[in-house]
């Protein structure tokens, strides 16, 4: 795995935010993603790249996580989607190639890498799923790109 730094842009996103329990999270992509295409079709706006969770805080049983789509830029969602701006700035990003259950190793060697560095992730981070079930049924060929803002 490449780990490389970078400065990024600030990107606005729409999606469905909630607190979910760590063991609810396939589901509640899955109806998240849905959800939100579903609006964003319904009012003629274009997602702008692949789907993404943004986490934020210390991830402990649950999360407050909000999953959705990058937009092309700012829009006033409506009722039942949340909107958000993915930070710009420097930032650290790695592509897990691999099912999602072994995503802990990635966030290992990312977390050995920040120490190493001596740089500290924000308290924001999210994933964009460049490859994934939707699209190829083999899961070790997923990919999932993990970006964390340095603060």
């Amino acid at each position: 795995m490449t780990i490389t730094r970078v400065h990024l842009e600030p990107q606005a996103v729409a999606g469905v935010r909630e607190i979910v329990p760590m063991g609810a999270l396939t589901a509640f992509f899955a109806r998240a993603f849905a959800t939100t295409a579903e609006e964003l079709g319904r009012h003629g706006v274009a997602p702008a790249g692949p789907p993404v969770a943004l986490y934020r805080g210390l991830v402990t049983e649950t999360v407050d996580v909000l999953a959705g789509f990058p937009l092309a830029r700012a829009w006033d969602v409506e009722a039942g989607l949340a909107a958000a701006t993915l930070r710009g700035g420097d930032a650290v990003m790695a592509i897990h190639r691999g099912p999602y259950d072994s995503l802990a190793a990635t966030y290992d060697e990312l977390t050995e890498w920040f120490a190493e560095h001596g740089l500290v992730p924000a308290p924001e981070m999210w994933e964009e799923y460049l490859l994934g079930p939707g699209a190829e049924e083999d899961p070790h060929l997923w990919r999932t790109r993990i970006v964390f803002p340095v603060a």
